[in-house]
């Protein structure tokens, strides 16, 4: 059974930094890309980064130049470190795993707080 375990998000002061891991747990084959999403309360779920097996990322215009989604590829991980957050980058954080056989995994999300 798959499972995706997201952790590293809390409560952070603007302009502060945080850390957030995604570890695939379980046998999946065929990994095409990994990425993050994130959802704030009323709004639409938005991608935020994501990266292939080759390393090519994509981000939000959002968080262009914040933000850096990394992988390690031996232990199914992903990673997202972002700085100089903001209030607006407040949402539940979650990872995506999407395979080469059309398969979608999500892990359950983790809460990001930017506030004073």
């Amino acid at each position: 059974q798959v499972q995706l375990v997201e952790s590293g998000g809390g409560l952070v002061q603007p302009g502060g930094s945080l850390r957030l891991s995604c570890a695939a747990s379980g046998t999946i084959f065929g990994i095409k890309v990994m990425g993050w999403y994130r959802q704030a309360p009323g709004k639409q779920r938005e991608l935020v980064a994501r990266i292939t097996n080759g390393g090519s990322t994509n981000y939000a215009d959002s968080v262009k130049g914040r933000f850096t989604i990394s992988r390690d590829n031996a232990k199914n991980t992903v990673y997202l470190q972002m700085n100089s957050l903001k209030p607006e980058d407040t949402a539940v954080y979650c990872c995506n795993v999407g395979t080469a056989f059309g398969q979608n995994y999500w892990g359950q999300g983790t809460q990001v707080t930017v506030s004073s």
